[in-house]
């Protein structure tokens, strides 16, 4: 079975972030595929490298870098939900004259037609967060 899995909720305001993951590596255990992750709303704030996380608490992001590069993972961000919480790559830092980037490894930004096409690749799409 394909899944694509939409993260709505940042990664430590919500248990969402951590939940999308263990689905993720469960699919992939299984055998099954992942078309796509898409990270939209708050949940693009899984995909900034900035965050440094105690070194007794989980590393919510690492986890997602780590999945993403030993199971070639295509992780979206969505561009206009990135813009609004200041999550730029060098395109995006260009494009809106800023100095620094910050999104973390193993992720992409792009835009809402990635979701749209997640849809259509997949055989279901699963949520998580509001």
């Amino acid at each position: 079975m394909i899944f694509s899995i939409l993260v709505n909720e940042g990664p430590y305001q919500h248990q969402a972030s951590d939940t999308a993951f263990n689905f993720a590596k469960t699919v992939l255990s299984k055998g099954h595929t992942i078309f796509r992750v898409f990270f939209y709303h708050d949940g693009v704030n899984n995909g900034t490298r900035l965050t440094t996380p105690p070194q007794d608490d989980r590393n919510v992001i690492a986890k997602w870098t780590k999945l993403a590069q030993d199971s070639e993972l295509d992780m979206v961000v969505c561009v206009a939900a990135a813009q609004r919480r200041g999550i730029v790559d060098e395109g995006e830092a260009k494009r809106n004259g800023k100095d620094a980037t910050n999104l973390a490894p193993g992720f992409r930004i792009s835009g809402l037609g990635q979701l749209i096409e997640a849809g259509i690749q997949s055989d279901r799409i699963v949520t998580f967060g509001d």
